[in-house]
């Protein structure tokens, strides 16, 4: 009967996972390097599957590459224009208040003053969008 050497217990613990399931091109290229170093001399691994593993590792590193430049676009586009955030608000009926009064109306128009984003309404009025205490689907 063989004995399993108690020093790779420690080794070969299990890593607290975040909730990903998926695994990343750190971890891929992991595997595929223990594939090689484990693999048997008498039956080395074929071509066609190692040409098909390197191929799924460039994949899956063009897609994080493009997913991480994707995040960065969209958070600077957002941040650097907020106007455009607030654009989606277009069409949508809103209640505002204020300190001074309260109402409601569909948002016409959205710009961009001094004083931060202001919303036009069907019927004229000019709100903040601090003021904006419920928005809804325009009837």
């Amino acid at each position: 009967m063989t004995t399993i050497d108690p020093s790779l217990f420690l080794m070969n613990r299990p890593v607290s996972s975040t909730g990903n399931s998926s695994l990343g091109k750190d971890e891929f290229l992991k595997i595929l390097m223990t594939q090689l170093q484990n693999q048997d001399p008498l039956n080395p691994m074929e071509d066609k599957e190692f040409i098909a593993q390197m191929a799924q590792f460039s994949t899956l590193e063009q897609t994080t590459n493009m997913t991480s430049m994707l995040e960065k676009f969209l958070n600077t586009f957002s941040e650097e224009n907020p106007i455009l955030v607030y654009s989606e608000m277009i069409g949508k009926k809103i209640d505002w208040e204020n300190s001074d009064s309260k109402g409601s109306g569909t948002v016409k128009s959205v710009k961009q003053s001094e004083k931060g984003i202001v919303l036009e309404l069907d019927n004229g009025k000019e709100i903040s969008n601090h003021d904006v205490i419920k928005i809804s689907k325009s009837e």
